[in-house]
């Protein structure tokens, strides 16, 4: 082989080692610990007039442990502080439920309580709020302690001065709970609008039988690593159909009432501190009334 040859070989493999070194750089310590704001206007023809524009800011599966510390969480709340919510919304997992998590113990509802919302905080369990131990005790008391409304299978209305109202849902979690559809959204009222907040967003397919009309979730991470072509490599436990972004969840018996879902590609990491096309994701959403005659 000439030395061109040799040249030209050793080229392409330091060019190779360097590319492969770029992209664990980013995986590692890069993308994990970026932030996107998605901002997206949901229109519904049965949201009360008095509500058009509120805004509301969806948070998600935080994992706060070694891979997301708290001082990086600080700054997160800070983040959700200057989006001014009217209704802030937290679909699970605070912290991560690995066996040897200190934080798990912190009292971080001071910091939380930096989070002002007028129409309400609310927030559901995902499974990693379980703990490590996989059992409801080890739940952090935190965002309780905070001020926000813990939706355990319940069904809370937020009401204007004006008697306009939206209800808000919140159920357990899938994969650890005790989750009961059937009592928490049977009574929902079909003329009004709907929002219900659920850990895992693969469920809304059995769940568009309910007059829900946004449904907000996480668990998924977006996939967590997302190659082209091969896709997501981490698809979780009713995570899988449903990975990130807005999603129209159709059913022949509602054709002219969309169910909308949201999945949140969330803040944190779990298992390995690694992200590639999923950047960590913060959600505000500005609701926009419409004529019932367009629906």
């Amino acid at each position: 082989m000439s030395n061109t040859e040799w040249l030209w070989l050793i080229g392409v493999a330091a060019a190779l080692i360097a590319f492969f070194l770029a992209c664990g750089i980013y995986v590692f310590f890069v993308e994990p610990f970026r932030l996107a704001v998605t901002r997206r206007e949901i229109e519904s023809a049965w949201l009360p007039a008095g509500f058009d524009g509120i805004k509301i800011v969806q948070f998600s599966d935080t994992h706060i442990g070694p891979n997301y510390s708290v001082k990086r969480f600080e700054g997160l709340v800070s983040a959700i502080a200057a989006e001014k919510p009217d209704i802030v919304a937290f679909t699970g997992d605070l912290f991560d439920a690995r066996k040897n998590n200190p934080d798990r113990e912190k009292d971080l509802s001071a910091l939380l309580s930096r989070i002002q919302a007028p129409l309400g905080k609310f927030a559901v369990y995902g499974n990693h709020d379980f703990g490590y131990e996989r059992t409801r005790r080890s739940t952090n008391p935190s965002l309780a302690k905070a001020g926000f409304e813990l939706l355990l299978n319940e069904t809370k209305k937020i009401r204007l001065e004006n008697g306009e109202f939206l209800s808000v849902s919140g159920l357990d979690d899938y994969v650890l709970g005790k989750p009961d559809p059937a009592r928490t959204l049977a009574k929902l009222r079909p003329d009004g609008f709907n929002l219900l907040l659920v850990h895992e967003p693969d469920v809304a397919a059995f769940l568009v039988r309910y007059p829900i009309d946004l449904q907000l979730s996480g668990h998924s991470h977006g996939g967590q690593v997302k190659l082209p072509i091969v896709g997501a490599l981490v698809r979780t436990q009713l995570g899988r159909r449903f990975l990130s972004g807005l999603h129209i969840v159709s059913d022949r018996r509602r054709p002219r009432r969309p169910y909308l879902l949201y999945v949140n590609r969330g803040i944190g990491t779990t298992r390995l501190r690694v992200r590639f096309g999923s950047v960590p994701e913060l959600c505000v959403f500005t609701l926009r009334s419409k004529a019932k005659a367009e629906g």
